[in-house]
């Protein structure tokens, strides 16, 4: 079964036998290697119930079509991108469906180097030689190609802590919820290297996430965290994402901390050990905080469009240093340009350690000047008409087109952008106080609603 509605903007997620079963992965396999040719590719797998059974099929699928493979096991999603980069491959695909609920299944796809394959760089032709192929009776196997275990465990751990100066780490009481997905697997080896009390929670891998959904962009995911971190006296909250991608921060106080702060407070970090002159990449829906922090550490601040194959490949062309993106998506140069969940977290452990003061107070300045709605989403039957009126009603602000429309005032500023996959409009709106930020949203919503 391979429903082409699976195949998104940058990756694949359905539901598991309805949408996506084994014989799409295994037609996923072969079509992935039809069209990149890849002489060597890694393969990775995610905790869910149904990746083993995938991921076999996938590379089964593609050593069929003639490539060899490397087959990591289980293991989180930028360790896949670290093997394409680190070991020379020609591409890799992990088997994952990354914060969604238990029920879906999925994949997300590089090319050499790490380059993400996406609705604009090859991933609807392959969608469609995919479907051809499940649509076949049969398949005609070219050279089979080898099958083999790849333990890539020590020099991935190895990596990430080349990132800081483990030394400088303090005994941080830091709680972490692994959310029964892949931190659980990855953290435990890179704990034990550091010097942190680290309360661990929902440790296990279970695809059946009994605890909460992995996905701590949704408030009611980050509710254990805010609580646990807030009880157990902590210096740091973390909360990891279903593949580990990805990590959220909670301070001292049990504040949610916004990826666009926390961008901030990375680039300003690499910036120092870069010493300051750099490009670092963000995306248009970020608080002015961050080109602010960029510029004020001697970085060199550029704005860009949202997902990850835009950053990725900005990146590349700028040769930035760092990039993060306000879904706490956050990309390094030397990490094959790609995004990881491990080593943000370790920079901001770094981070609060050299500082010497608490996370709250390196963040006041932050919350003092800078109010930020979050996204809010809208659905809306004809998006180029709401944009068209967001255009005239804001006719008198700097309007931009970036990424659907961005409007600059002096004291507020806004992005709508229109979703990738939904009829929705995603609205990020800024101002310098709490009461302004409140009333220019609930007048944009309005419009947007109305």
């Amino acid at each position: 079964m391979l429903d082409p509605k699976a195949f998104k903007a940058y990756d694949v997620r359905g539901l598991y036998g309805s949408e996506l079963d084994e014989d799409g992965a295994r037609a996923i396999g072969r079509a992935y290697v039809e069209q990149f040719e890849p002489r060597r590719i890694a393969v990775g797998r995610d905790m869910r119930l149904s990746s083993p059974a995938m991921a076999a099929a996938l590379i089964d699928g593609a050593a069929d079509a003639g490539t060899d493979v490397l087959d990591l096991g289980l293991v989180g999603t930028e360790m896949v991108y670290f093997a394409v980069g680190e070991l020379g491959l020609d591409g890799g695909i992990v088997v994952t469906a990354s914060h969604n609920p238990k029920e879906y299944t999925g994949m997300k796809i590089v090319r050499r180097g790490a380059l993400p394959v996406g609705g604009e760089s090859g991933l609807l032709e392959l969608r469609d030689r995919a479907v051809e192929i499940v649509a076949q009776s049969h398949y005609l196997p070219r050279r089979r190609g080898t099958v083999r275990g790849e333990d890539i465990w020590p020099g991935f751990i190895d990596k990430v802590l080349s990132f800081v100066d483990v030394a400088a780490i303090k005994p941080l009481r830091v709680v972490v919820d692994a959310a029964n997905g892949m931190a659980g697997t990855m953290l435990p080896p890179v704990l034990q290297r550091l010097p942190i009390d680290a309360v661990r929670c929902y440790f296990e891998p279970d695809g059946t996430f009994p605890n909460h959904e992995p996905n701590p962009l949704l408030p009611e995911n980050r509710e254990f965290i805010v609580r646990k971190t807030t009880e157990s006296d902590a210096d740091l909250g973390v909360a990891f994402d279903g593949d580990a991608d990805r990590c959220f921060f909670v301070d001292d106080t049990g504040q949610f901390v916004p990826g666009d702060f926390i961008t901030a407070l990375l680039a300003r970090s690499i910036l120092a050990k870069e010493g300051g002159v750099a490009k670092v990449i963000y995306d248009v829906r970020a608080s002015r905080a961050v080109p602010e922090a960029i510029e004020a550490a001697g970085g060199e601040a550029l704005m860009n469009r949202v997902g990850h194959a835009y950053i990725k490949h900005r990146m590349r062309k700028e040769g930035a240093v760092f990039g993060g993106e306000v879904s706490a998506h956050y990309y390094f140069r030397d990490f094959s340009q790609a995004d990881s969940g491990i080593i943000p977290f370790l920079l901001m452990l770094e981070l609060i350690s050299k500082e010497g003061r608490p996370l709250s107070e390196i963040l006041a300045p932050f919350r003092e000047r800078f109010f930020l709605t979050g996204e809010i989403n809208t659905p809306v039957a004809d998006v180029a008409l709401k944009l068209q009126e967001l255009k005239e009603r804001y006719g008198d602000g700097k309007i931009t087109h970036l990424d659907g429309i961005s409007v600059d005032y002096d004291d507020w500023h806004f992005n709508v952008r229109p979703s990738n996959t939904e009829p929705l409009l995603r609205l990020n709106l800024e101002a310098t106080s709490r009461d302004l930020m409140e009333r220019k949203r609930d007048e944009v919503v309005g419009l947007i609603r109305g």
